[in-house]
């Protein structure tokens, strides 16, 4: 996580930062998500009845992309370096652009788009994230995640 001096953050604001490294999501992952969340829809977990759906395969649940989200920004996501914690704060806008097959691998591209101070050491930030599928041009994921950082 690139850490800058809390009067340089504005000089980031919608300069993507590098990518993360690529994550695999197999089978294992899906099934574990899948107990974590009871979510043990066909699709996700039963590798033959998958196979005959158009995506000839399982694929990943969104929420199991999702989840990945707060990784990604630990990995890319610009924060101010008198930051003493980093906490979810929500998000404005998340979309689902394509289902992430079993054995596929993704990672996290991350744009700081703003921050704002919410009261005394505490700043408001945006980032959008873009969540790609190796050899896939269309991103399985794009979302706007809030995060508050308490500063000292």
């Amino acid at each position: 996580m690139p850490t800058v001096p809390i009067e340089e953050l504005g000089q980031y604001i919608d300069k993507p930062t590098d990518p993360s490294d690529w994550i695999l999501i197999d089978q294992d992952r899906i099934n574990r998500f899948a107990d974590a969340t009871l979510d043990h829809q066909f699709i996700h977990i039963d590798e033959e009845k998958a196979a005959q759906t158009p995506f000839g395969a399982t694929i990943a649940h969104g929420y199991l992309t999702m989840s990945l989200i707060s990784h990604f920004l630990s990995e890319c996501s610009v924060v101010p370096d008198n930051a003493v914690m980093v906490l979810n704060y929500g998000s404005d806008k998340v979309r689902f652009l394509q289902p992430v097959l079993v054995n596929s691998e993704v990672r996290g591209r991350v744009t700081f788009k703003e921050v704002n101070e919410k009261a005394p050491g505490r700043l408001l930030a945006k980032n959008e994230i873009v969540i790609e599928i190796k050899g896939e041009d269309k991103p399985a994921l794009v979302a706007e995640i809030l995060s508050m950082f308490i500063v000292q």
